[in-house]
């Protein structure tokens, strides 16, 4: 006697075609050695109106039928019935073993017949339910007795669908941009930044050393003494090399002006890092007049918030570096709070640690010349990042100059 098959109907809202999300939720049940009839589907009439899908799940097993409807729930799937979300308690630092793992996307609970907003949305976190309220959580932060939602019932997600022109960002990620497609990306993330800001949002720089080795540092300074950076992320590296240039003129002990190795120039950061740490740090060194340029100064003089989370090969490290892994992602948190729009330069590891700590409605810009980068990001759930493939230096520099143009521009039409 064949074994009963188990099911489920599962409805789902949006611009499922433009963002590709009806192919995804296809491939997901074929994935899993399920199968889907579709009982339902209409078609936006206009561009703002969305699609609607209504979709049998079938599956050999009532936990092969789990897994599935798991896996569909980020792509904005859910049951047609409307249970409860069902809550466990948690024990210290530790949680159910059928816990609901968070994306990125807006979510949603049902408790007590109604839906509930998740707020402090990011991926990789567990939800809490308490006094009516839900909120994202990480995992080391739960304590006992605490209510985590687990399974798959009474869940919403609304994934961010995606943009008819996606902002025009239709960069290649495949080689390095030419010249021309760097202005034409560079206008589009100065297009970004003045939306931003004309509506009051905060913009906030994640920043690798290449940044400096590269020549970008006076551009970004120059970003932050205009008033378009509102927080910078960073690590040690990007601070030391940025006191090596101003100390020295090198990076790394490169020439920044003459693009050659300077006698003993190797020298020169573990020279900048004694005397930052001679002082104090770096907002003792810019008091004192030690550090009197460069990106780190201008961030300190004109009230920037700035991270600097350390790693276990860091020289030195600064004093101002935060080697409490914890700690760093903490304030990483605090200063990405509230930010509409993020700008990665340079720096795969603190661009995919920032990555994972956003809600998807952020958008986010990565800048590298390896496109892997964008890729990784992407690929680790930051699916709203646009990527331009270039050299950093070349990009800060046509973007510096562009937002400049503008308020020249702008200036001599008042």
């Amino acid at each position: 006697m064949a074994e009963p098959l188990h099911s489920e109907i599962v409805e789902a809202d949006g611009h499922l075609i433009d963002s590709r999300l009806l192919t995804s939720v296809f491939d997901k049940v074929i994935e899993r050695g399920a199968r889907f009839d579709v009982l339902d589907f209409s078609i936006g009439r206009t561009n703002e109106e969305f699609s609607h899908l209504r979709l049998r799940v079938t599956a050999q097993t009532e936990d092969g039928l789990r897994d599935v409807l798991e896996a569909l729930i980020p792509l904005g799937c859910h049951p047609r019935r409307h249970d409860d979300a069902r809550v466990a308690l948690a024990g210290d630092g530790f949680v159910p073993e059928d816990f609901y793992s968070t994306t990125n996307h807006h979510t949603q609970i049902r408790q007590g017949g109604r839906w509930l907003d998740v707020a402090e949305q990011r991926m990789d976190a567990v939800i809490v339910v308490a006094e009516g309220r839900a909120v994202c959580r990480k995992l080391r932060d739960i304590r006992a007795g605490e209510a985590v939602v687990c399974g798959v019932a009474g869940i919403r997600v609304v994934p961010e669908f995606q943009e008819r022109d996606r902002l025009g960002f239709a960069f290649m990620t495949n080689d390095v941009s030419t010249e021309r497609r760097v202005d034409v990306s560079v206008a589009r993330v100065v297009r970004m930044m003045r939306e931003v800001k004309a509506d009051g949002g905060r913009i906030v720089m994640v920043a690798g050393p290449v940044v400096v080795h590269s020549g970008g540092g006076p551009h970004l300074a120059r970003l932050v003494r205009q008033g378009w950076v509102d927080g910078l992320l960073a690590g040690n590296a990007l601070a030391v090399h940025d006191a090596e240039a101003a100390f020295f003129g090198t990076s790394l002990g490169v020439d920044l002006e003459a693009g050659v190795a300077v006698e003993e120039g190797h020298k020169h950061h573990m020279r900048a890092i004694n005397r930052i740490r001679r002082v104090g740090g770096l907002r003792e060194a810019v008091a004192q007049g030690v550090l009197s340029r460069g990106l780190m100064h201008d961030v300190i003089t004109h009230d920037v918030p700035f991270v600097l989370a350390g790693s276990i090969r860091d020289d030195g490290p600064l004093p101002d570096t935060l080697m409490d892994l914890v700690v760093a992602q903490e304030r990483y948190a605090e200063v990405l709070r509230d930010a509409r729009l993020v700008v990665m330069l340079s720096s795969m590891l603190h661009s995919i640690g920032v990555g994972n700590m956003l809600p998807a409605w952020v958008r986010v810009v990565c800048v590298d010349i390896n496109p892997a980068v964008v890729t990784k990001l992407s690929d680790r759930g930051s699916s709203q990042t646009a990527g331009v493939v270039t050299d950093v230096g070349l990009f800060l520099d046509h973007l510096s100059a562009q937002i400049g143009e503008e308020r020249r521009d702008r200036a001599s039409n008042k």
